[in-house]
């Protein structure tokens, strides 16, 4: 399945404003499931563009500006080949989410940082959820990683935030909705709580069935959600927001362990007191024949 994404993202102020460095995480890493098959970044105004990999190995590009402007857009285009997810095989016992699950010497060494919550809870909201959670009679999906990420998504009442950052997970709870990267930190911070080792993915949803039937986040934005690892299995995507579990429609672009380390876009810029008006964002994904069948994208302006 080959798919073209674009993805453009406009801020603009009420005069010419300089802008600081801006940080994308706009380009994914080719794996077995997804393919990097050609890209393209426009950046008006003009940017210098360094690329390296950051702490996680995701694809980052830092843009330099020298010409002040009223607005400030990034487009990116990207030709992708998807292939079937990794699924979950091992079968969990429910009482996994008691006993916890075994993980190696070296997984551990490696996946530490992902084991420790990175939000306190210190008026117990998360625990006292938990143990309610433990308390419901549990459907035998094979695996308490879907119960939980059902829950979540039986739970809570969807809805799209355009502020910047993500809510607490205890504030998620409290107030009883969120948006998706507010339900995908709350799942994290849950399953780390269990004893699995959680990360934070930002990327897209595509929209593969008539009308977006059965998908809760709306088509035509960015989109979050979790990857658990799963000994024996790897890392195993969760949409707590669609009730989705590794599913060919999220195509993953950053990963991170915490969510402020996996903004598409992040940056400054110097000028008065109140010269931002306003950010949009558009996203649209379309199937597109193989290349043999239709001419690549043009060359990117950096790769």
């Amino acid at each position: 399945m080959y798919l073209r994404i674009r993805h453009a993202t406009t801020y603009r102020y009420t005069q010419p404003v300089q802008f600081g460095p801006h940080r994308l995480m706009l380009r994914p890493r080719d794996s077995f499931d997804l393919r990097v098959v050609d890209t393209a970044l426009t950046i008006t105004p003009q940017a210098d563009l360094r690329w390296l990999h950051d702490a996680y190995g995701n694809p980052v590009a830092i843009a330099e500006f020298s010409e002040m402007s009223d607005t400030l857009d990034i487009v990116s285009e990207l030709t992708l080949e998807r292939f079937g997810p990794a699924v979950p095989h091992s079968r969990l016992a429910p009482e996994a989410v008691f006993s916890g699950i075994a993980y190696s010497d070296s997984e551990r060494a490696v996946l530490s940082p992902y084991f420790e919550p990175a939000a306190a809870d210190a008026d117990g909201v998360l625990e006292r959820w938990l143990a309610d959670f433990h308390a419901r009679p549990q459907a035998d999906t094979g695996h308490p990683l879907r119960d939980l990420s059902h829950a979540i998504y039986a739970g809570l009442s969807y809805a799209v935030r355009y502020d910047e950052g993500t809510q607490h997970p205890a504030d998620t709870l409290l107030l009883g909705h969120g948006s998706c990267r507010d339900y995908a930190w709350l799942f994290i911070e849950l399953a780390r709580r269990l004893g699995f080792a959680a990360r934070f993915v930002t990327g897209y949803i595509q929209d593969v069935t008539p009308d977006a039937a059965g998908l809760v986040s709306p088509v035509g934005l960015t989109h979050a959600w979790a990857d658990v690892f799963i000994p024996g299995d790897g890392w195993i995507e969760f949409d707590p927001t669609n009730d989705l579990v590794a599913d060919r429609q999220l195509l993953r672009v950053a990963v991170a362990r915490v969510p402020e380390d996996a903004s598409p876009i992040s940056g400054s810029f110097i000028g008065l007191t109140g010269s931002f008006i306003g950010l949009s964002v558009g996203v649209t994904i379309d199937p597109v024949p193989a290349p043999d069948e239709q001419p690549l994208l043009a060359a990117p302006t950096a790769a």
